[in-house]
């Protein structure tokens, strides 16, 4: 079955007066000739979703970005009308509201079509653990769907919807997507409501989103994306769209060779390899990193006291009505009973030093890639040992919510078995955006290598390279440019790259005394008697920006700069009397290229 037309070919159709619901009625026949009964557990009648089609208001895709869209959601999720199982007949109940998150798409034109299976209550990497059909791998049967939001991502494989709506704890948006060849983006948590959303691990849900582009799956997102006073997991974070182009010193990470664990399979690490060398042609060579603290923290999840919080979320089914369960999401969560209240708060404690330990690799790249599985698992080898397989998948998934960074699940090439080999980026919450700007590019370049006649994947909408509006420019010189040790300041605040531009040839730049970190300090001359200078140009919100220029210790300050582009933004300037004694560097025309020099020298 070939991939659902993306948003903006479907778009397109449109605007040349395509009737939505033959794209609807598209949907439901696709279903049908795939012949799986495992995938969906609830479908919105045809009919009914019709009607949905005919009474959309006029083509606007401005005000409505998902006109016409056709989408499935996790049975963990509520929508009003339609039972919610959470893969548990016996559980089901039927809710009165829509989760906030599924409304937002609605509103915004998007047509749903039903509700997809998982592991029961989303707990689970492999995609069996239901007492349902279980959905079948859209790219080998013999391989496990992956979990626990099954359903969903071979929904997505299939052509059967344009996007699915997934949920991840420990990896149940990334790990199916990959085991399939589409998008898992599994965004910042709190920046989607999880209201209307069954919790395995209240801490750290999250909804997420399968797609089959990069493209696809931010639209989505950016829909949902907002902050829900109704929600007490719900954060006002700064989450900025993708920046128009990759930032300029774009720092690389991915596992060392201590760190890189593929099972003994030789296809799965050839192709992590291929795609590894995709991606450092878009953005140079990736610094090996030592993931013992990522590792470290993973295995509090299941073999530490977090496994206590899925027992909290179905507590009630455990202590009156265990029987109810698929006997490994009992097995998994009865464990619980090896943990005590203080075991909990040891287990915070553990994890807030060992995400110190952790989170000290931004300081040294700004992306992280990650295999997002090992190794495919087979159907046979789960059932042989339902435990152990599925511990394995998540292998460089469980420990990024405990983390709270973001990741982005994007097929990378083929291994040699011709079964996908997917590729995750992480980083820091709130860098959503520079994700899907990398993912994109990433998978263009992972399809375009796939042979003759791959389907082109097109690139993420880009923001613009001037700031939205109600956002303040911001020009940096010095130690907060791209790939320098203060540029984490800004990914903190939520700033994004828009662009690098000199200034007008009127300001002297001097290195001034004192560092680590090392600053330069610019200062405007009369025209003619100073230099052009490279500056990268950031947005902020305006609130962001504040907090931003409070922080700015003397004798630097913020002032208005004077650009080559014509632009005027905001920027960093230095007092004349911070000046003295400090070396003129103007003639090097930048401050990345006055550390070049010292570092040859």
């Amino acid at each position: 079955m070939p991939p659902f037309p993306t948003i903006p070919l479907l778009h397109a159709a449109y605007a040349d007066g395509r009737d939505p619901r033959t794209v609807v009625a598209e949907a439901y026949r696709r279903l049908a000739a795939v012949d799986d009964p495992g995938i969906f557990l609830a479908l919105v009648p045809e009919a009914e979703a019709l009607a949905q089609a005919a009474a959309l208001p006029p083509f606007d895709p401005v005000s409505r970005p998902l006109w016409g869209v056709p989408f499935a959601v996790k049975d963990n999720i509520d929508v009003a009308g339609l039972p919610t199982t959470a893969a548990c007949p016996d559980f089901a109940y039927t809710p009165t509201e829509t989760a906030p998150a599924v409304a937002r798409l609605q509103a915004a034109g998007a047509i749903l079509i039903g509700k997809t299976n998982l592991d029961q209550f989303a707990t689970g990497l492999v995609g069996l653990r239901t007492p349902d059909p279980v959905p079948r791998n859209a790219i080998d049967p013999a391989y496990v769907p992956g979990g626990s939001s099954s359903g969903s991502a071979v929904a997505v494989a299939h052509g059967i919807v344009a996007f699915a709506l997934g949920t991840d704890t420990a990896g149940s948006g990334r790990v199916p997507a990959a085991l399939n060849n589409v998008v898992g983006l599994k965004p910042s948590l709190g920046s989607i409501s999880s209201r209307g959303m069954l919790p395995a691990c209240r801490t750290l849900d999250t909804l997420s989103v399968f797609a089959g582009t990069v493209a696809d799956a931010d639209a989505a997102f950016r829909v949902m994306l907002g902050f829900d006073s109704a929600d007490p997991w719900s954060r006002a974070l700064p989450v900025p769209p993708a920046p128009a182009g990759l930032p300029p010193g774009l720092r690389l990470g991915l596992p060392d060779a201590a760190s890189l664990r593929f099972g003994g399979d030789g296809h799965s690490e050839a192709a992590f390899a291929a795609t590894i060398a995709d991606l450092e042609t878009l953005a140079g060579a990736a610094l090996p990193v030592d993931f013992a603290p990522m590792f470290a923290v993973a295995a509090l999840l299941y073999d530490g006291p977090w496994v206590a919080e899925r027992y909290a979320a179905i507590r009630p089914i455990m202590e009156t009505r265990p029987e109810i369960l698929h006997p490994t999401t009992r097995a998994v969560i009865a464990a619980a009973g090896r943990y005590s209240a203080a075991d909990a708060f040891a287990g915070l404690y553990s994890l807030a030093d060992l995400r110190r330990h952790a989170d000290a690799v931004w300081d040294r790249v700004d992306v992280l890639a990650v295999p997002t599985y090992p190794r495919p698992q087979t159907c046979a080898a789960v059932a042989a040992d339902p435990i152990g397989p599925n511990s394995e998948l998540g292998t460089y998934t469980n420990f990024v919510n405990l983390l709270d960074w973001c990741a982005l699940a994007v097929p990378g090439r083929p291994r040699a078995d011709g079964f996908p080999s997917g590729i995750t980026l992480l980083a820091p919450r709130g860098s959503d955006g520079l994700l899907a700007a990398l993912g994109a590019r990433l998978h263009a370049a992972a399809a375009g290598r796939i042979g003759a006649g791959a389907t082109p994947v097109p690139a993420v909408a880009p923001g613009p390279a001037r700031g939205w509006p109600g956002e303040i420019e911001l020009a940096v010189v010095g130690a907060h440019l791209s790939g320098l040790p203060l540029n984490r300041e800004l990914a903190a605040h939520g700033a994004r790259y828009l662009r690098t531009v000199a200034t007008r040839p009127e300001y002297r730049l001097y290195a001034l005394p004192g560092g680590p970190p090392h600053r330069p300090g610019l200062l405007r001359v009369a025209e003619g008697d100073g230099g052009a200078i490279e500056t990268e140009v950031w947005a902020l919100p305006p609130a962001a920006f504040g907090a931003f220029v409070a922080a700015i210790p003397e004798p630097l300050g913020i002032g208005t700069l004077r650009l080559a582009d014509g632009t005027a933004p905001k920027g960093f300037l230095v007092e004349t009397a911070g000046v003295a004694g400090a070396a003129d560097i103007t003639q090097f025309g930048g401050w990345r290229r006055y550390l070049a020099s010292r570092a040859a020298a």
